[in-house]
């Protein structure tokens, strides 16, 4: 999928004057003034509405994307069937793992539960940043062990052997999503029927 920047030189009026992205690398170690000019060149601001795909086997993804508002969800498609794999928010990066900084195919989707503003990551920026700088290199690999661990929950939590402890451990992990993302996408998520979801809630 290749996105283009609608708004030209003034993309960053809104944001302060630069990508949002610093911001997120700063978090791990300071950036020198190479670094933040090529990421304010390269990453873009794109919105999206409620239902759309940000990456699909048909849109081969060339981004990762920090969400600055809204709600996505990861998905494999079996059938007709959506088999929710994760669901994001707000500063929190999204993208397809799978074929992540690959021209491969990938499975998965990303759709948007709510509508979306986010930063576009160009994979050929941080390509760029990684043969260049041992700063991005280290930044890649904290934010990388943020997602290892996320990455490790998710399949602590799909090995629970009950759906009523699932979707307790769910609560604990990810209760913010709890009363805001649709009930159909938690069950997904947990690998459980909506029926046996919404039963889970009314019995205590």
């Amino acid at each position: 999928m290749n996105l283009e920047n609608k708004f030209g030189k003034d993309k960053w009026k809104d944001f302060g004057g630069c990508s949002p992205l610093i911001a997120v690398f700063k978090n791990f170690h300071p950036l020198n003034k190479d670094i933040e000019s090529i990421i304010n060149e390269y990453t873009f601001p794109v919105t999206f509405e409620k239902n759309k795909h940000i990456a699909s086997p048909l849109k081969r993804n060339r981004y990762i994307f920090l969400i600055l508002k809204g709600v996505v969800h990861g998905y494999l498609k079996m059938g007709n069937k959506k088999i929710t794999t994760w669901i994001t928010v707000e500063n929190d990066l999204a993208g397809t793992i799978r074929n992540l900084w690959t021209d491969e195919a990938s499975e998965e989707y990303i759709e948007t539960i709510e509508p979306v503003l986010a930063i576009a990551v160009p994979h050929e920026m941080s390509r760029l940043l990684y043969n260049n700088f041992d700063i991005a290199n280290y930044v890649g690999r904290k934010m990388t062990e943020i997602y290892y661990r996320s990455a490790s929950e998710r399949a602590f939590l799909s090995r629970i052997p009950t759906a009523r402890k699932r979707y307790e451990r769910f609560l604990k992990s990810y209760g913010y999503l709890a009363d805001r993302v649709p009930q159909k996408y938690i069950a997904s998520f947990l690998g459980i029927r909506l029926e046996t979801l919404s039963r889970i809630k009314s019995t205590p």
